[in-house]
């Protein structure tokens, strides 16, 4: 008997905050009554001493399971740290190797896993190429079909430039005699969530509650990089192996702040190539100006995309910072002297997309705005001056627009605001942190939106600091990862007290 409270028939009240297990008597009301003689009273007394003492109710879990332990979890923290360098992520030059911090993890849950038979957990590496693993780990519970999960804890990290940062990015620092600050590149995103999580799952295997709900933790490969696909969290989807998940909620850890992120955006990343006529800049009245082109093209592509993709009434109810938004962020050309007009360009930008439109028709207006105007030229843009123009009628030249996407399109997801995982995650921000203000931002987060399409209900949450994602000197705050240990435990509480 995992849970240690005996063979007797065990009811839940759901009336306590933590699986109060009340013991059922076994006896018949005819038997008790028949045993009031003087000589069975000692009988039956001894009986119900022993039944109290057994009946001791089980402590509210987050008693039993306590507060993050900083001394181990900073020990983890700096062997992943420790890691980083061999985890960035930008092929073909960076390859990570998660299955580095994989075996981390599965050694600090080793003492508590069915592996060693000392313990509770069931601990899966599962890798779809060489040295990059991701992680399974449950700690079964007692009912079919409930689970709560933790998701989205990447083993990978964007790049980190020694030279530009003011301590070593690849080992775990501290600033401050009482080490607050912990520094190094994925304390924030997302290797101090990767700690995190794991301690949660020892905490859980070494304390063995009785719950309910069986605990899941997912750790990731591949998050920050998306020219290669089928190796992480997408894989394992494909695989079916995370089905039984999709029958409680799933909290996705690698947001930031210690708040609810309720809503994310799209991202289209497009490149508008113009193509005129070079020509010396002294003759322009001989040459299509591609840059100027460009230039009137994308203002009138903007200006349609805007009149067609306004600020949606939803956005306000999801706290949305800025509604879908189109802008260039690169210019590229082939090169030239200073008095040629060039004869190509390319702008490049983005488009961030609340998750109430749908990228795929976004790609399909861009495509018909540009075939609109390349049949229009004449017409459809103004012209800068007495001589600029984009056809040449006399040589039967006209001016070119073509649009490209890259392959690495990502949708937005908009949280279920009446799910069950919203309500336990608010419910456990307020009494952990103090206050729950949810928000949304139009930053993109890989993978989550297809989780939500194929059923999962999807809840994001994050305890490191925006300001440093992706950033020189990341760092995270050990009160941070505290209280998100915290606010994890309380989820799991809420859930277990649910009828």
């Amino acid at each position: 008997n995992r849970s240690g409270y005996g063979t007797e028939r065990a009811v839940v009240d759901t009336d306590t905050s933590y699986a109060h297990i009340v013991l059922s008597s076994t006896q018949s009301c005819s038997n008790t009554e028949s045993s009031s003689t003087s000589t069975g009273l000692p009988s039956l007394l001894t009986q119900s001493a022993a039944a109290s003492k057994m009946a001791s109710p089980a402590p509210p879990l987050k008693d039993a399971v306590g507060g993050l332990d900083r001394d181990p979890f900073v020990a983890l923290l700096a062997k992943l740290i420790g890691e980083s360098q061999r985890l960035q992520n930008d092929p073909p030059a960076l390859v990570p190797q998660e299955d580095l911090v994989a075996q981390h993890v599965v050694d600090a849950l080793r003492p508590v896993s069915t592996d060693t038979g000392g313990g509770p957990l069931v601990v899966r590496k599962v890798s779809y190429t060489d040295g990059r693993s991701n992680v399974i780990v449950e700690y079964p519970g007692t009912v079919p079909g409930r689970v709560v999960s933790f998701v989205g804890m990447h083993m990978d990290v964007v790049p980190a430039n020694p030279s530009e940062w003011d301590f070593d990015p690849f080992s775990l620092t501290f600033e401050g005699d009482d080490k607050e600050k912990l520094r190094g590149r994925g304390t924030t995103d997302c290797l101090g969530h990767v700690a995190l999580v794991t301690q949660l799952m020892r905490r859980l295997g070494e304390v063995k509650p009785p719950l309910k709900h069986s605990v899941i933790a997912v750790f990731i490969a591949n998050e920050e990089n998306s020219s290669v696909t089928g190796i992480g969290v997408d894989g394992l989807v494909k695989d079916g192996l995370l089905d039984k998940l999709k029958t409680g909620p799933l909290f996705w850890i690698d947001t930031a702040d210690k708040q609810p992120c309720i809503g994310t955006g799209g991202m289209i990343p497009w490149h508008l190539k113009a193509t005129g006529k070079l020509f010396h800049s002294g003759l322009a009245h001989k040459a299509i100006n591609s840059m100027e082109l460009n230039m009137d093209a994308l203002k009138e592509i903007q200006t349609r995309f805007y009149n067609d993709f306004p600020a949606h009434e939803k956005e306000k109810l999801y706290k949305f910072a800025t509604p879908s938004t189109m802008k260039p962020t690169k210019w590229s050309y082939p090169g030239g002297g200073l008095n040629q007009i060039p004869g190509e360009c390319t702008i490049s930008g983005d488009i961030r997309l609340t998750p109430f439109y749908s990228t795929s028709f976004v790609v399909q207006k861009l495509k018909e705005y540009v075939d609109d105007i390349n049949a229009g030229l004449e017409t459809k843009l103004p012209t800068r001056g007495p001589v600029s123009k984009y056809v040449l009628p006399d040589e039967n030249l006209r001016g070119r627009l073509e649009i490209a996407f890259d392959g690495d399109v990502m949708n937005g997801v908009a949280c279920n605001l009446e799910s069950r995982g919203f309500q336990a995650l608010c419910k456990a921000t307020e009494e952990i942190v103090g206050y729950v203000e949810p928000y949304s931002i139009t930053g993109s987060l890989p993978l989550i939106r297809e989780l939500q399409d194929e059923g999962f209900d999807v809840q994001t949450a994050g305890y490191g600091l925006l300001k440093t994602y992706h950033a020189k000197n990341e760092y995270c705050l050990f009160s941070d990862m505290a209280q998100g240990f915290q606010v994890f435990v309380s989820i799991i509480s809420q859930l277990e007290a649910d009828a």
